[in-house]
């Protein structure tokens, strides 16, 4: 589930000491192997910690088992949508798959040791494992086995057991299998908090050359059309919270020589005519024995760059026009979106912080969604003159002052210490 970075709370990159989060992990353990990680511990027989039944060691046990067993066993600390963070189990029902996707550990054909769960068997693992305090919530994703439809009516089938069976009321992200019907895709949407189908690529012409078995339009985008006429067209009432559940998306990035100006495209439909909340980005990283293995890894500063555009397209009103594309169509590494465009339009035609509207705020680098709400206030108490004011509502001020006036004039560049 390394290639899944959805709600994990540090899934976006920091530009400090960059790596990639992204590394594939192998597939998860058998019903057994779970069910011996989070049996009751027996007491050791010299008289040290207790040791669980599923450790190797024997006796006295020095360091904490509880850290090693979340991380075995596909643990995360996750960031929910309204910002909560929760621990995520991010499994798969099973890791058999017939389809043959070029970059996918899991692929059919590969070298690869195997595990599948029944959906009861699944929802009383992860039903035992909250009881055990190592998860919180679950994200439940599935290799193809048997065709899409089949397969989603065993992840179907797993969520309504832990629902009903389970009376389990926490978080569940639900994956929506390539070839879902309407029916499935408004079921996932009834029992769970999020649904997501993984688009992978930006269009047809990069899907064959990455999954060449999946079909863009019909089997990728049409169930994400259907989740958002789902959500504008029928009552929420008889879901299991009572709310439709967000939608996002995901695409492999550098594998097969797709520009940053179609992956944008994508990201800019499907937020904004779908209602996506999100998209995620994985950077490429080769896994051997797949036709890719010989490809080389992705910069993952090329991912950061694209969930820093992505924001600017989905919550401060910047357009694809507005993004400083190479020739090539992609982002610059050297530098975020929004400075870039900033360094080009703002340099000479500096915003002036106490008439911009909440959208000329937004453009200047440093200032985000609630430090324009933040000035738009202040500026009823009086004018905005120094840096420093900036710096009390919150902004970036040294990032934003080579871009700003404060009452018709330049600010100092370097801020005095408070």
């Amino acid at each position: 589930m390394g290639l899944e970075p959805a709600e994990e709370a540090d899934s976006v990159p920091r530009p400090q000491g960059l790596v990639n989060p992204h590394r594939v992990a192998p597939c998860g353990h058998s019903p057994d192997e779970l069910r011996r990680a989070f049996e009751p511990e027996s007491p050791s027989p010299n008289g040290g910690l207790p040791v669980g039944r599923g450790d190797r060691g024997e006796g006295y046990d020095p360091a904490p088992s509880l850290e090693r067993k979340k991380h075995s066993l596909g643990i995360h600390q996750a960031a929910l949508p309204g910002g909560k963070r929760i621990a995520l189990l991010k499994t798969l029902l099973t890791s058999a798959c017939e389809r043959d996707c070029y970059y996918c550990p899991f692929r059919a054909g590969r070298d690869y040791r195997r595990a599948t769960f029944k959906p009861a068997e699944m929802a009383q693992v992860f039903s035992q494992m909250k009881q055990a305090g190592l998860a919180e919530g679950l994200f439940l994703s599935s290799g193809i086995a048997g065709g899409g439809v089949r397969t989603q009516d065993k992840l179907l089938d797993t969520i309504d057991i832990l629902r009903r069976k389970h009376d389990f009321g926490g978080y569940v992200h639900l994956k929506i299998m390539p070839g879902s019907e309407r029916d499935q895709v408004l079921r996932a949407m009834q029992l769970a908090d999020r649904v997501s189908i993984n688009l992978e690529a930006p269009n047809t012409e990069r899907l064959a050359k990455l999954a060449p078995h999946k079909v863009f339009m019909e089997e990728l985008l049409q169930p994400l059309k259907w989740a958002d006429e789902i959500r504008r067209t029928l009552p929420a009432d008889k879901t299991f919270k009572g709310r439709w559940p967000s939608t996002v998306t995901q695409f492999v990035v550098g594998g097969v020589g797709e520009s940053d100006l179609e992956i944008l495209t994508t990201t800019q439909y499907v937020t904004r005519q779908l209602r996506l909340q999100r998209v995620y980005f994985s950077a490429f990283s080769p896994v051997p024995d797949t036709p890719l293995e010989n490809h080389s890894p992705e910069n993952p500063w090329r991912e950061h760059r694209l969930y820093q555009a992505s924001f600017l397209l989905r919550d401060y009103g910047f357009d694809l026009e507005d993004m400083p594309f190479t020739a090539e169509g992609r982002l610059p590494l050297e530098v975020d979106p929004k400075l870039g465009w900033a360094q080009v339009n703002l340099r000479e035609r500096p915003v002036e912080m106490n008439r911009a509207d909440r959208r000329e705020l937004l453009r200047v680098p440093g200032i985000g969604p609630k430090g324009a709400e933040a000035i738009l206030l202040a500026r009823r108490q009086g004018k905005l003159r120094e840096l420093r004011d900036l710096q009390k509502l919150g902004i970036i001020a040294s990032r934003a002052a080579p871009f700003v006036l404060l009452d018709g004039k330049r600010p100092e560049q370097q801020l005095k210490l408070l």
